[in-house]
């Protein structure tokens, strides 16, 4: 731990630009991670069935009261379509694909953010290193001889320090962005199946009605 302070604090101001790469994409995929995996958490085989189960029972409104109950993203799509249930099946398939192009994007915010954090912490650890060389060759060509190698040495190793810490902030906000993105594709499938399979049973269930 000594090791990464010192490294750190003779990091230069870059070190403290790549800190807050770190605490951004933390924040980031900490946010995103409830967001998608507790906040849109919800046995979808259950709700689909259920919702089916009510709308082929004729009880339309006590499945849109089912669906204001959570606040995920696929029952507050399909609450757009049966609220609109008296209407004709055009509009009430234009109801829930207005709310998937609401809903959806929510999924999908900031993620992207991450990639974009991995590349900034990348190139500002190489841009501290850069200006880590240029120090460490200008205090070379105003010391000593005999001292020469020992303050190149010394200066190249913290330069390349701050390569280390972009790379290490730039890998988890990758691996957090592919987990994150291969998740939200998951949910926005299982969304639009769900929804397909929803909107024949609410047209069936009107044609019976």
């Amino acid at each position: 731990m000594q090791y990464i302070y010192d490294a750190f604090i003779h990091g230069g101001p870059v070190m403290y630009m790549i800190l807050l790469a770190l605490v951004a994409g933390a924040a980031i995929t900490i946010e995103r991670w409830i967001y998608i995996s507790m906040r849109n958490r919800i046995d979808t085989t259950t709700f689909v069935a259920k919702i089916a189960e009510l709308v082929e029972s004729g009880k339309a409104q006590t499945a849109a009261e089912y669906c204001r109950k959570s606040k995920a993203a696929l029952p507050r799509i399909v609450l757009a379509g049966l609220e609109n249930y008296d209407r004709s099946p055009r509009e009430i398939q234009n109801a829930l694909e207005v709310a998937a192009l609401t809903e959806i994007p929510k999924l999908e915010k900031r993620t992207g953010y991450l990639s974009m954090i991995a590349n900034v912490a990348t190139l500002l650890g190489l841009l501290g290193t850069i200006f880590g060389l240029i120090q460490s060759f200008q205090a070379v060509a105003q010391a000593e001889a005999s001292q020469k190698a020992a303050l190149l040495s010394a200066g190249i190793s913290m330069a390349m320090n701050t390569t280390a810490f972009g790379l290490l902030v730039a890998i988890p906000c990758l691996i957090a962005y592919s987990i994150l993105q291969e998740r939200t594709n998951s949910i926005v499938d299982e969304i639009n199946e769900s929804v397909a399979r929803i909107y024949q049973r609410l047209v069936a269930g009107k044609e019976k009605s």
